[in-house]
């Protein structure tokens, strides 16, 4: 259906007159009638009746109006749910005890007249195609995988390296630790259940084995990180790796324990991607916000895969 040639039927039936129709939406009186009458064709009945005072609504017309009107609103909202600075900064911030899910809290307590949506997308992969397509305006992302860069249209810029912890129970070797290298955590498991086959974060860890000879094991279910916690706990031989900014909370009876990761510290490079052509005028807002985020502690000595994205 014609909406223009409904947005005119409507404009008419609250004129009363065709010729004040046409001024109102600034075209000829005989736009007006052309457009009514192909609505009239379209919907096989007469919507007006020409009257000495003026056009009146059939029984028709009276029927359709309310429902003519419904149309336009429908139209209106969804316009405005996709025109930028209408509707919500879409972000994909991976999970939401991550740091870029911490970042965005951030920016809303900095902006909070910016609406925002937030979504947890699985894999780089992903995030890149809804990025291409508009489903989201923004992704935080460590990196491209490796041999896959990034595409032409997509932009990215290093906002945050996060420095690595060790977690572990208090039964652990290295529990009492202050601070533990990564050539002291050759020998030990370090069990991550979460990493899956194909993602950004598993081809971080491949690279980070391979180069400093660790033992990371993903076996078994990934039942989420209270079960991560449970077993971390109470199993001695067993420590996990976080990071610094991820948001852990357990039992006060599993006293657990965060030890910074040195020499070198293994940092994990996040990124927000966006499309170079996306006109959401909430975007530059963001990117400047991440811009003047505080850093974590300096470390002298830092490691990323030499196939990260540089800053």
């Amino acid at each position: 259906m014609d909406l223009g040639a409904v947005r005119t039927f409507v404009a008419v039936a609250e004129a009363g007159q065709f010729q004040k129709a046409a001024a109102d939406l600034s075209i000829s009186q005989q736009a007006v009638s052309k457009r009514v009458a192909a609505l009239e064709r379209a919907l096989g009945v007469r919507l007006f009746t020409r009257a000495p005072r003026g056009a009146e609504l059939t029984i028709d017309g009276q029927a359709f109006l309310p429902h003519a009107r419904e149309l336009l609103r429908v139209a209106e909202r969804a316009s405005a749910s996709v025109r930028p600075g209408r509707r919500p900064l879409r972000v994909d911030v991976i999970a939401s005890r991550v740091a870029p899910s911490a970042l965005m809290r951030d920016f809303h307590r900095a902006h909070p007249e910016i609406d925002l949506d937030v979504v947890m997308l699985p894999d780089v992969d992903t995030a890149v195609a809804a990025i291409r397509s508009g489903a989201v305006d923004a992704s935080f992302r460590a990196v491209a995988m490796p041999g896959r860069p990034l595409p032409e249209d997509i932009e990215s810029v290093r906002v945050l390296d996060e420095p690595h912890q060790l977690l572990t129970g208090p039964a652990h070797a290295l529990a009492d630790a202050r601070s533990v290298t990564l050539a002291e955590l050759t020998g030990h498991r370090i069990w991550m259940p979460g990493l899956t086959p194909g993602t950004e974060w598993t081809a971080y860890y491949d690279t980070l084995v391979a180069e400093f000879g660790l033992t990371i094991e993903a076996t078994g279910p990934n039942f989420g990180s209270d079960a991560l916690l449970d077993t971390i706990a109470d199993t001695p031989a067993l420590a996990t790796f976080t990071t610094a900014r991820t948001r852990l909370v357990w039992p006060a009876g599993h006293d657990l324990r965060r030890i910074p990761v040195t020499d070198p510290t293994p940092v994990y490079p996040h990124s927000l991607l966006w499309h170079r052509d996306n006109p959401h005028p909430a975007l530059p807002a963001l990117r400047t916000h991440l811009a003047t985020t505080p850093a974590d502690p300096d470390t002298a000595d830092t490691w990323t895969p030499d196939w990260v994205t540089p800053r």
